[in-house]
């Protein structure tokens, strides 16, 4: 039978989930686990002007069921750059610091929270120091990572609708940068090679918006 705590922390929990709907946090969305409310998926997308754009980042959230009372443990799966993946982090929104919790958080306030930690450079344990251009290049890799994880793929099906979409067009534009190597009229290759590379640029821009979209209008 439920004791007390879990029961408070199941009332809670679904109430931040209605409230999270209405109100959507902008470059995150989350998800609980639909066998145990108490695990939470999110998924961050990079925000533009940061190392982190064109990225997915999935994670999970940990409620214990003394909740709202005592904080989440909170983990990164995707590789970032910023974070440890699948470890703990130490925040002051985390059971890491059970002191500096506030119950009066909810999923929104630490997926805020957790959003404008990871644009900073402040060292905690649990993070990480790379450089811009790792940081970029785990942003890239990140769509295909993501597309291999089941829960992710359960979770977020729109996500990973347009994951797939975009991967498919990644593989399309490397097959005609492919057959352009092979023209040996190394001016017309060139040209086409920035034509290629201009309309990528164009791609994932619009990956991005669209990607927006989802993540604010959810």
């Amino acid at each position: 039978m439920p004791n007390s705590n879990s029961i408070t922390a199941t009332l809670r929990l679904r109430q931040d989930y209605v409230r999270l709907k209405k109100n959507p946090v902008p470059y995150a969305v989350a998800e609980p686990l639909p066998s145990d409310i108490c695990e939470w998926h999110y998924v961050v997308l990079g925000p533009e002007g940061t190392s982190y754009v064109g990225g997915l980042y999935h994670g999970k959230l940990v409620f214990p069921q003394q909740f709202p009372f005592k904080p989440p443990s909170i983990y990164m799966i995707t590789p970032n750059g910023r974070f440890e993946t699948n470890t703990k982090l130490c925040l002051s929104i985390s059971d890491h610091h059970p002191d500096t919790w506030n119950p009066a958080w909810s999923v929104s306030t630490i997926l805020t929270g957790l959003l404008s930690f990871m644009v900073e450079n402040t060292p905690t344990m649990g993070s990480l120091e790379t450089s811009d251009i790792e940081k970029q290049q785990l942003a890239h890799k990140s769509l295909e990572f993501n597309i291999n994880d089941r829960i992710f793929c359960e979770l977020f099906p729109d996500l990973a609708a347009n994951v797939r979409a975009e991967l498919s067009r990644r593989a399309e534009l490397e097959h005609e940068l492919r057959n352009v190597e092979g023209d040996s009229d190394r001016n017309d290759t060139s040209s086409t090679l920035t034509d290629n590379h201009n309309g990528a640029v164009g791609g994932q821009s619009a990956f991005h918006s669209a990607m927006s979209n989802l993540f604010l209008f959810s």
